[in-house]
């Protein structure tokens, strides 16, 4: 018996997932990481000295860990290279005088850090405003919709400028002041809001769902908000002197992995509030509107909440503007739930995003909770204490962890994931400020 053999071609899909990783990268891919790699070892060969073993073993880390991420999603990369030059502007502008932030022009009106965070600041408000102008717009909203997220895009820039030059700024102050911006209320409100909205931007693009993008903002503008009255009450923008608990590399890994998980959980949170209005949207009766009415009473609380934590200024025209914009945005949700029900995604989408970004979430509250574990142990000489922070921090983690945990094993979709992850903001919210408003402990140097 004869038999032939035919030899069959492999499918472009197959020859595609079998092409070498580094044989896809292009000129400019190649370009960046050697850009990478030329700045670490720039600021090894100037800054060695003042480092330790762990901090340069951090800074070679990170350079392959910059170049994966550049590659992994483009815009990335133009990020970093916007970032990298404004910065080495304002560094060189400085001359090593900071009073010249008064005289150089750019300094003064764009690119030394608080310039560049009240930039940050304008920007997100406008970007919000822009993404809701789109959910209403009948003619134009992709459009406006497009607007908001450039607009998003430059706020994350002049964010990560303000970082930068900040930290640039310490060292200049004084050789045992300077720091990585992440160590009290003002520079870890600005880390919550541009890695929240980079993460958005990034489930935008994948999904090219920017209707998303309405909701998202909200909780981005409102830490912009309570980061600019700190800033009134508190003069938090002033660069201080960091506490001896603070003293230790193990705040640049522990910080930015916490708030990783703190900008995911929100914008799963906010997800989850987009998907009940969808749901609910055909609803005739508005007080059956119950994830809107839940929403409005937890914004107007916040004004309350701060009442009772005993700042004096908190009952001020401040509070009132924003209790006064919170009724107005309910207002608006509610009359509007139909026409935002159709610009937004379907519920699978939402569903989807929502669950990726728990999941992400997840992933590096776990880690930061073991980096702090090893922290506490090295400053305090006991890996867990029973500190309110860290019990809330422990809440954070079971309750998503149930969460992941019903999912994965139960399927858990839909209304009920919805109001979880929905109730999971109120948790993470208390972990993240209500602890430091009206409980004390040893990270008390966070209170308000």
């Amino acid at each position: 018996m004869n038999t032939t053999s035919t030899a069959v071609a492999p499918s472009p899909r197959a020859i595609t997932l079998n092409e070498s990783y580094f044989s896809r990268r292009n000129w400019a891919d190649w370009l960046f990481a050697l850009l990478v790699v030329a700045g670490a070892f720039f600021a090894f060969s100037r800054y060695n000295a003042s480092m330790d073993g762990y901090e340069k073993a951090i800074l070679f880390g990170a350079a392959p860990v910059l170049i994966w991420l550049g590659w992994f999603w483009r815009p990335l990369r133009n990020l970093m290279v916007v970032v990298a030059a404004f910065s080495l502007l304002a560094i060189v502008s400085y001359e090593g005088d900071l009073r010249r932030a008064d005289t150089v022009f750019w300094l003064k009106y764009f690119i030394s850090s608080q310039s560049a965070i009240l930039w940050m600041s304008m920007l997100f408000f406008m970007s919000t405003v822009f993404y809701w102008v789109g959910m209403f717009s009948r003619g134009q909203a992709a459009a406006f919709e497009s607007l908001g997220s450039k607009v998003a895009w430059a706020a994350v820039t002049l964010a990560l400028i303000g970082t930068m030059v900040r930290w640039y700024e310490s060292h200049q102050i004084g050789p045992d002041i300077g720091h990585i911006p992440v160590s009290n209320l003002y520079e870890v409100f600005v880390l919550f809001c541009w890695m929240t909205a980079l993460f958005y931007l990034y489930y935008e693009a994948q999904y090219k769902a920017r209707s998303m993008g309405a909701f998202v903002m909200l909780v981005v503008s409102a830490a912009v908000g309570f980061l600019l009255w700190y800033t009134l009450v508190r003069d938090a923008h002033e660069i201080q002197p960091l506490v001896p608990a603070l003293k230790s590399w193990w705040m640049k890994l522990h910080v930015p992995a916490n708030f990783i998980g703190y900008g995911t959980f929100s914008l799963a949170a906010m997800l989850a509030f987009a998907y009940l209005i969808k749901q609910q949207a055909s609803e005739t009766k508005w007080y059956r509107l119950q994830s809107i009415w839940l929403f409005g009473i937890a914004l107007c609380f916040v004004p309350i909440a701060f009442r009772q934590s005993s700042v004096s200024e908190a009952g001020g025209t401040y509070w009132l503007v924003y209790a006064v914009i919170a009724a107005v945005i309910v207002a608006g949700i509610i009359l509007g739930r139909k026409r935002i029900a159709e610009r937004l995604p379907s519920l699978e989408v939402l569903d989807d995003v929502m669950y990726k970004s728990i999941a992400l979430g997840f992933a590096f509250f776990t880690i930061a909770t073991v980096l702090g574990a090893l922290w506490a142990a090295d400053a305090w000489g006991g890996y867990w204490s029973w500190d309110p922070k860290e019990t809330w921090a422990l809440i954070v983690w079971l309750n998503y962890a149930a969460w992941l945990h019903m999912r994965l094993m139960k399927g858990l979709r839909g209304t009920v994931a919805a109001w979880w992850a929905l109730a999971g903001l109120g948790v993470t919210t208390f972990a993240f400020i209500g602890v430091n408003m009206f409980l004390s402990g040893l990270h008390s140097y966070g209170t308000l």
